[in-house]
């Protein structure tokens, strides 16, 4: 399904993981397929309030933490600045969609990176 959400669709989600040659973009790639599969999520099933959003965010964040093993094993991690960045597009999509008063931290809730 495409995003119909034009700010979303117009996103470069990941961006400065992309400029940085620590991050491997296959990885980084499949970072991005992660926050694209939660923008689908949100549009398909349209959490009614921040509750039922973070259900949603917190399964993504899942998705990093697998993603995360995958990068050690490149010789790169979700580290520092990545967790930065990682959190700002979280946010973002969370403000996207109408949900501007959920903190980052709730929206990766469970992130073990």
């Amino acid at each position: 399904m495409p995003i119909t959400h034009q700010q979303v669709a117009d996103r470069a989600f990941l961006r400065r993981m992309y400029e940085d040659p620590y991050f491997p973009d296959h990885i980084v790639e499949r970072g991005e397929a992660i926050l694209l599969r939660l923008c689908e999520r949100i549009e398909t099933e349209q959490p009614p309030d921040p509750a039922a959003l973070c259900v949603l965010t917190r399964a993504a964040t899942e998705q990093f933490n697998l993603l995360d093993r995958e990068f050690a094993a490149a010789g790169s991690g979700i580290e520092t600045a990545a967790r930065e960045w990682i959190a700002e597009d979280f946010e973002f999509v969370a403000s996207a969609y109408g949900f501007t008063d959920v903190e980052a931290r709730d929206l990766i809730a469970g992130r073990d990176w």
